[in-house]
């Protein structure tokens, strides 16, 4: 273990081996660090925070404070961060709201400066989040999202695995796996080809995804007989999350930024003694 001489450790930390301490860092008591961590300059560690294997936190993050929430409880939850995540300048996490609970960030992701995850987040793994992101509290990544610069989530929403968020998009619904979100509008665009492909997906997997997005947004069904017909024609392979996807959501679900087919407004011929008509196309 190297620490800087300007450090403080608590000596109630748990410090694994090969552990860099920088300058001017804090770690405080109630800390576990695991093998290979390595702490840049002014990194705090708060109580309640235990880091995996081969992390690396640049200068100025915060790890491990209290919710930022009107009503704090005296008795908290844990900051859980895995393996290899490279946690960049002025990142802030917060612990969990309740005892037993956990605000949690898997392996291998990248976050970048200035950004946020509130009390009780899941983060999955490979996610990237850019330069100035926000995520509420209770808000739920899967594996591989990418969010593009000064995007926010709003708390409790989900994003589903290889999901791309424009920049300074604003999500306030879930947004189904495998899409991309267009910041400026917050409409979905089409799906993630290049992170899909990037992930190994075959041809025939993306051919079946673009099927299913055909079905959830093209087709002009109503949302239950989407439903009914996702699980019918991809019982499984890539396809099938998109149905568990759907089923568990409690929010809704971002819209395609195309109008859809089922809300079309049609201009009707006039008859021989009668004016044109407009007419709305039932779902």
């Amino acid at each position: 273990m190297r620490v800087d001489p300007t450090a403080v450790v608590s000596a109630d930390a748990k410090i694994g081996n090969d552990v860099t301490i920088g300058p001017f860092c804090i770690v405080e008591s109630d800390v576990v660090l695991g093998d290979g961590c390595r702490l840049e300059g002014r990194v705090t560690i708060k109580s309640g925070t235990a880091l995996g294997r081969e992390n690396r936190v640049f200068e100025g993050a915060v790890l491990g404070s209290i919710p930022q929430h009107l009503k704090v409880p005296a008795e908290l939850g844990r900051l859980e961060i895995g393996d290899r995540n490279t946690i960049r300048e002025n990142v802030t996490m917060h612990r969990a709201m309740a005892a037993g609970q956990a605000t949690v960030v898997g392996n291998d992701n990248l976050v970048m400066v200035n950004s946020h995850v509130a009390h009780d987040c899941h983060v999955g793994n490979n996610v990237v989040l850019i330069n100035n992101t926000m995520l509420g509290g209770h808000v739920e990544i899967h594996d591989r999202v990418y969010m593009a610069g000064g995007a926010g989530i709003q708390q409790f929403c989900r994003v589903g695995r290889l999901a791309t968020i424009g920049g300074q998009g604003r999500v306030t619904k879930d947004l189904p796996p495998y899409v991309v979100m267009d910041g400026l509008t917050g409409g979905v665009v089409g799906l993630n080809l290049v992170g899909i492909r990037r992930a190994g997906y075959t041809n025939d997997d993306i051919a079946q995804l673009k099927a299913a997005y055909r079905v959830i947004y093209r087709s002009g069904l109503t949302w239950n007989e989407v439903l009914v017909r996702l699980p019918g024609e991809f019982p499984d392979g890539p396809a099938a999350d998109f149905h568990r996807f759907f089923v568990t959501g409690k929010r809704g679900f971002m819209c395609e930024r195309r109008t859809p087919i089922a809300a079309t407004v049609r201009l009707e011929p006039p008859s021989v003694d009668e004016t044109p008509s407009l007419r709305i196309k039932a779902g």
